[in-house]
C-alpha cells in the first residue's frame, strides 16, 4: 500500500495523501473489520454470504473515502458516490435486522478510518467504542433458540382462543410455543393462525433470529 501511494503521489494523481497516514488508517480498518466480522459477527449462526458483504462494503467505502479526500474530485462526485452507496439494499429474506445493524457498523468504521489527517487516538477511540457497543449489546446468550413459524388454515371457528392452541397441538402431536390468530373468515368458516415451534436440529435455519415459514392447511 505504501508503494502504491508513493507512485500515485509521484505521478501527480494525488498530493494530499500521506503514505504513512493511509497505511496506518488502512491497517486500523482491517483490524477493526477482523474483530467485527471474524469474531463478533460469527458468535452466532449467520448467513454464509454476510461476511463477504460486510468486508466488501467496508473496504469499498474506505477506498472511496480515501479517493475523495485526495482533493482531485469535485463535490458532486462525492455526493454521487454516496448516492450509489445508498442504493445498496439487503433484499434477501435470509438477511435479518442483525445483519443490517452489522452492515451499518461496517460502514461507520470505514467512514471513521477513511478520512485522512485525523487524530489517530480519536479514530481508535471511536472505532473501539463502536466495537465494544456491539460486543455488549449483541450477546448470543440473550437470544432465544431458533424457531420456525408454521401458518395454518383451520377449517372451523373457535369460540375461545385457548381452544386454538389445543387443536393445533392435537393435529401436530406437539404443543406450539405460541399461536397467533391472523384471520377469522366467517363466510368460509376458517381460521388462519401462525404457530411457532422449536426448530428441528437437522433443519436448516438461516440465522438464530430468522424464522422460516410453512403453509399448512388443516382439515
Amino acid at each position: 500500500m505504501h508503494a502504491a501511494v508513493t507512485v500515485l503521489a509521484a505521478t501527480g494523481i494525488t498530493d494530499h495523501i500521506a503514505p504513512a497516514d493511509l497505511t496506518a488508517r488502512g491497517g486500523l480498518d482491517v483490524i477493526a473489520l477482523l474483530v467485527l466480522v471474524g469474531w463478533l459477527y460469527r458468535r452466532r449462526p449467520s448467513v454464509p454470504a454476510m461476511p463477504l458483504v460486510l468486508a466488501a462494503l467496508n473496504v469499498g467505502l474506505f477506498a472511496a473515502m480515501s479517493t475523495i479526500s485526495a482533493g482531485k474530485f469535485p463535490t458532486g462526485v462525492g455526493f454521487g458516490l454516496f448516492g450509489i452507496l445508498s442504493l445498496v439494499r439487503l433484499r434477501s429474506a435470509a438477511f435479518t435486522l442483525r445483519d443490517v445493524a452489522y452492515t451499518f457498523v461496517a460502514l461507520v468504521i470505514a467512514l471513521c478510518t477513511g478520512l485522512p489527517h485525523r487524530q489517530t487516538w480519536l479514530v481508535i477511540a471511536l472505532v473501539a467504542v463502536v466495537l465494544v457497543a456491539v460486543l455488549v449489546v449483541d450477546d448470543p446468550k440473550s437470544y432465544e433458540p431458533p424457531t420456525r413459524t408454521i401458518k395454518l388454515t383451520l377449517d372451523r371457528i373457535y369460540a375461545e382462543p385457548a381452544l386454538i392452541a389445543h387443536d393445533v397441538a392435537l393435529r401436530f402431536g406437539q404443543a406450539p410455543l405460541s399461536v397467533v390468530v391472523d384471520e377469522v373468515d366467517y363466510v368460509r368458516e376458517t381460521t388462519r393462525v401462525s404457530a411457532r415451534y422449536p426448530a428441528v436440529p437437522d433443519e436448516t435455519v438461516p440465522t438464530a433470529d430468522a424464522e422460516p415459514q410453512e403453509q399448512v392447511v388443516a382439515e
